[in-house]
């Protein structure tokens, strides 16, 4: 495995990049977990959880980071969900609520005309990126113009590859939901592979294992808790104490989680990742397979950080396995580049109508 970030050379590009561009404009990678806002007028990028609380199923109380804070604890009066399921829209009218309370937190309660590019997994139906469009639309956020970029292209540009150029790339986005799988080349996505597995798989893992052996039952938050402090590549923790209800008395009940059982309990969906990209590996072009040979795999996505996953990845396919300093934020930088550089506007398309504008 390989950590990499960003050189000296590359931060002072960036920081050119993000002082360029006056225009108002937004990018918007909408994940299961975590939605992440790049505002090109403040040149920041926002990380907020993906989840709206609505109390009597019509007023909304909460929404991002407070919201989560609610999940698995509310009574039956507050509804806490995320709107985003699989990597598509799930409920289009929360996530219009949602996403207007973030562009108004951005822009200080008062919305101006923007433009706003999002990002899109490429393995969806058209009907679901025309969900995209409307849902922008729809919000009253007081949109110019809708444009999507490929989740694939926005993680590459956001890891700092040069997707224009000829050499072959494989990118592998481990979200909450979903996993990614992407050969890039010359602009554009050769091959591509969604997988239903991600953070949430990593999480029921963790509820089953400690279920099993402990005859304890823990909620969702905890497990995510748990394997991100104890297993993680920013986790600096060897044990923790989970807190859950005991299956025979019904009573609650403290148990010690070391980061061994945690990694033990992942490894069967590490091995199903694996599996995939070796799939994907299978079917790229022999001249792709050279420039992949040499590059390695590029890392990203949230649950990329899970303590084992790039080890196995590389032992299993024989390559290079490269980790991002901010993976969760890869895609949000790869659209502050599609809105900066007139080099990188090719890559966007109009979801209305589904072709490259230029």
């Amino acid at each position: 495995m390989r950590l990499f970030g960003r050189s000296q050379q590359e931060d002072a590009g960036r920081a050119g990049l993000l002082r360029g561009g006056e225009k108002n404009a937004f990018g918007i990678d909408l994940g299961t977990c975590n939605i992440k806002i790049f505002n090109n007028t403040t040149s920041r990028i926002t990380t907020q959880k993906n989840m709206i609380a609505i109390q009597n199923r019509q007023t909304m109380i909460a929404y991002g980071d407070s919201a989560y804070e609610m999940f698995e604890k509310s009574p039956a009066s507050i509804k806490v969900t995320s709107p985003i399921g699989g990597g598509v829209i799930a409920d289009i009218q929360n996530m219009e609520r949602l996403l207007n309370s973030l562009i108004r937190d951005q822009q200080r309660g008062q919305l101006r005309g923007a433009d706003y590019y999002l990002t899109i997994p490429s393995d969806v139906t058209e009907v679901e990126k025309r969900s995209f469009y409307d849902l922008v639309k729809d919000s009253g956020i007081r949109a110019r113009s809708v444009y999507a970029v490929d989740k694939a292209i926005a993680d590459g540009l956001g890891l700092g590859i040069d997707i224009n150029n000829s050499q072959g790339c494989l990118v592998v986005d481990v979200g909450y939901d979903t996993t990614e799988v992407s050969i890039l080349s010359l602009g554009g996505i050769v091959l591509s592979k969604l997988l239903k597995t991600g953070g949430r798989a990593f999480d029921t893992a963790v509820i089953t294992a400690v279920r099993r052996e402990y005859n304890l039952i823990i909620g969702q938050r905890t497990a995510e808790n748990a394997r991100t402090l104890l297993s993680t590549t920013t986790g600096n923790k060897t044990s923790i104490p989970v807190f859950g209800r005991d299956i025979v008395t019904g009573l609650p009940m403290e148990k010690i989680l070391k980061a061994e059982f945690v990694s033990a309990a992942l490894k069967e969906n590490f091995r199903s990742i694996c599996d995939q990209v070796k799939v994907i590996l299978e079917r790229t072009p022999p001249e792709l397979s050279a420039d992949i040979y040499r590059n390695g795999i590029f890392l990203t996505g949230g649950a990329c950080q899970q303590e084992g996953l790039a080890d196995q990845l590389a032992r299993t396919c024989q390559l290079d396995a490269n980790v991002p300093d901010a993976p969760v934020e890869t895609a949000a930088r790869g659209l502050a580049q599609v809105i900066r550089k007139a080099s990188c506007r090719n890559l966007a398309y109009t979801i209305e109508g589904l072709g490259n504008y230029g």
